[in-house]
């Protein structure tokens, strides 16, 4: 089990004045993801500070979505965002399509990594969905974050799915 630590940590629903700090943690996010690529096709693209983050706000909005933020000392030390998107008709045909909540985002910065405030986030993204009455939570994690499948798995999650890839050029 993931200890607490004991600071003056809150979790509180998105406001613009974080926005900075958002930038800042899908950055650390995105340069932790570059540096266990084992396939080297992860990229920090020069516009990814200034635009994923409005990208991933933008989808929480449009798709019943939630973005919490886990604040110490007015400094955003983590956040997670979720989203609930629609079925389409090919999802019917072959899948009983029970409601589910996506985490699309879990990022807690590296200087306090294994403190409880993952787990606190997580709570609260399922707490959300739980709400609205999701039946499942889905996540997809990258295959060499060994840190992040092996938190998901404390947490109950399990894979469902498998991406296989093979490099055939060069």
């Amino acid at each position: 089990m993931y200890k607490e630590r004991r600071f003056n940590m809150k979790i509180v629903e998105y406001e613009e004045k974080y926005i900075e700090d958002v930038k800042d943690l899908l950055v650390e996010l995105e340069e932790y993801i570059i540096s266990i690529d084992e396939d080297e096709l992860d990229q920090l693209h020069p516009e990814y500070r200034e635009k994923m983050a409005i990208l991933d706000l933008e989808e929480v909005e449009n798709y019943n979505g939630k973005c919490y933020l886990a604040i110490e000392e007015d400094k955003v030390i983590g956040l997670i965002m979720g989203c609930i998107y629609p079925y389409d008709e090919y999802d019917y045909l072959d899948y009983k399509c029970p409601k589910k909540g996506e985490i699309t985002e879990l990022i807690v910065t590296n200087k306090v990594r294994s403190n409880g405030v993952g787990n606190a986030l997580i709570n609260k993204m399922e707490e959300y969905f739980k709400s609205l009455g999701c039946e499942y939570i889905k996540v997809d994690v990258f295959a060499y974050n060994k840190n992040a499948i092996n938190f998901y798995d404390k947490k109950g999650y399990h894979p469902r799915m498998l991406d296989m890839i093979k490099k055939i050029g060069d």
